[in-house]
């Protein structure tokens, strides 16, 4: 990364604007073209610096239902488990742990209704119990990661 890339990623995580161009109009803020933001966006993303560019959508207030769940899952099966969980198009995120329940990941639902049919699809197809941990209160976090 160098100074260019570094003032991206910070002015990024400070909010993109909502309108026709916008990657143009923060182009703009940088003197920069905005085809030039975008190659550097995106080799940011090839590269692995930057994991996800997007939107954070709030899956409860469309109709949807989101939870942490987590699994115990043996050491040697590990991978197994992992490609079912990370295959599954409700899985947003999925991390391992040093703890009993070693498999951590995050599920999104379209509609609330399906959080169970989800989970215990997912206890069928790996053979593990899956623990549901719903959001009971909802805390603002406004991490900013200085590049």
């Amino acid at each position: 990364m160098d100074a260019l890339d570094r003032a991206i990623v910070n002015r990024l995580q400070e909010g993109f604007p909502v309108c026709d161009s916008p990657y143009l109009v923060v182009a703009r803020e940088f003197g920069v073209s905005e085809g030039e933001l975008l190659i550097r966006v995106a080799r940011m993303l090839g590269t692995g610096v930057l994991t996800r560019f997007g939107p954070l959508y709030r899956a409860d207030r469309m109709g949807g239902a989101f939870t942490l769940a987590a699994m115990s899952v043996p050491q040697d099966d590990i991978e197994r488990v992992a490609g079912i969980v990370n295959a599954m198009p409700e899985v947003g995120h999925n991390y391992l742990r040093e703890h009993a329940f070693n498999m951590w990941f995050v599920l999104a639902t379209e509609h609330a209704d399906d959080m169970d049919e989800v989970i215990a699809r997912i206890e069928l197809r790996t053979g593990y119990a899956v623990l549901n941990l719903p959001k009971e209160r909802e805390y603002f976090v406004g991490l900013r990661l200085a590049a």
